[in-house]
């Protein structure tokens, strides 16, 4: 079975999400790891319990769940003290969100090897071949995460375009938005270890072409792999 598994990031408000949904319009079958990081909080959970445990009662709302604005006031900025929270938070969260990635991962390949057989189809590669993992954070994870990708993108735009959009889009106020893109490694860091950058300030057509292209591109070289071992009887 050939499976594809690409990562996709970017600097919050670049762009990210457009590219993603694109993907997951030509079939590709999307991990979205912030939906996964709102499902292991959810009311009740045990990393919810967790975090109240660190953070007090504070944490939670009168519906039992979880206070963002209470817990981003004490993780995003300047400060140990902050960075120490992050990286609390992150480690009680990291964890849970992977073991979620894996059983969808796990799923979707069953189910997908089923519709190929069912289709009695050959096994070329192809967009619903490819999983995506969508993951804001990668570059602080790219590390830790048991995961390992056939390649990378990362969608970027200019820190002041992103300013704008969180200020706009986000009703954030500058001073937010900068705490939260300072939040995150440098748009270097994302571009070093990304395959392909995307850049999110061309128009819309040229943008998602460019990544059409890009994708092509690596589904040929996985079909040309293919049939190479495939002549040679492996």
């Amino acid at each position: 079975m050939t499976i594809m598994r690409i990562a996709v990031t970017g600097g919050i408000a670049a762009g990210k999400s457009t590219v993603v949904n694109h993907l997951r319009s030509l079939g590709a079958f999307v991990i979205d790891y912030d939906v996964l990081a709102r499902k292991v909080v959810e009311p009740g959970s045990v990393v919810l319990r967790k975090i109240v445990s660190i953070f007090g009662e504070n944490a939670v709302k009168n519906d039992g769940s979880l206070n963002r604005a209470f817990i981003a006031e004490r993780i995003f900025g300047d400060g140990d003290e902050r960075k120490q929270a992050l990286s609390k938070i992150e480690s009680i969260i990291h964890p849970a969100i992977y073991d979620c990635a894996k059983l969808l991962e796990s799923e979707y390949k069953s189910e997908y090897v089923r519709q190929i057989s069912k289709e009695n189809c050959c096994e070329r590669a192809s967009l619903r071949s490819v999983i995506v993992h969508d993951i804001p954070l990668l570059a602080q994870v790219i590390d830790s995460i048991p995961f390992s990708f056939d390649h990378i993108i990362t969608v970027e735009a200019p820190q002041e375009i992103r300013v704008k959009r969180m200020i706009s889009e986000r009703n954030m106020t500058e001073s937010q938005a900068l705490a939260r893109i300072n939040s995150q490694l440098p748009s270097k860091v994302r571009k070093d270890m990304a395959d392909f950058v995307v850049d999110s300030t061309k128009p819309m057509e040229s943008m998602l072409n460019s990544v059409d292209d890009t994708l092509k591109s690596w589904l040929r070289e996985i079909n040309n792999k293919s049939a190479e071992m495939a002549k040679l009887g492996k």
